[in-house]
């Protein structure tokens, strides 16, 4: 039973597997950003640019998250990742714990959410009032919880 129960954990692997593939599709959709941009870059708006460069700054922020949680989850709750010495190993592989994966992730979030809030704001003439102070309190509920995360696992830390 608990060899069973243990082996269970392979289960999550073809999540992580799919995980690579929103990486992917992440991936195709950057490139399809960029280049719907080129065609236009000498007449596209300053304003314009700069809502399309942070929508590429995201789209590289979910890809870091992404990354970070296959790579530090499939070691923690799978397997080790067995790769040779001469490979381009991460240097924070096998050494990211749950707790700092789990902080990582809250502070990605909340760079994603600032880099979005950044976004609307430079697009506020498009959104309406109501719109925009959803957007600042979802983005403060964001900041909070990530801050009362870190505040817990300090508190509950046993060094």
């Amino acid at each position: 039973m608990e060899r069973m129960i243990y082996g269970s954990r392979w289960v999550l692997a073809p999540i992580y597997v799919g995980l690579s593939l929103a990486l992917l599709a992440l991936g195709v959709k950057f490139f399809q950003e960029v280049l719907t941009v080129l065609p236009q870059l000498f007449t596209i708006k300053e304003t314009d640019l700069v809502l399309l460069v942070l929508t590429l700054i995201d789209l590289a922020l979910v890809g870091g998250l992404i990354v970070m949680v296959m790579l530090s989850s499939y070691e923690t709750f799978v397997s080790r990742l067995n790769l040779a010495e001469e490979d381009d190993k991460l240097p924070w592989l096998g050494r990211m714990d749950y707790t700092s994966l789990k902080n990582k992730v809250a502070s990605s979030i909340v760079a994603i959410s600032s880099i979005h809030l950044l976004k609307v704001f430079m697009n506020t003439p498009n959104i309406g009032e109501g719109h925009l102070m959803w957007y600042v309190i979802i983005h403060l509920t964001f900041v909070l919880s990530a801050f009362a995360m870190g505040i817990l696992d300090r508190l509950t830390r046993h060094d």
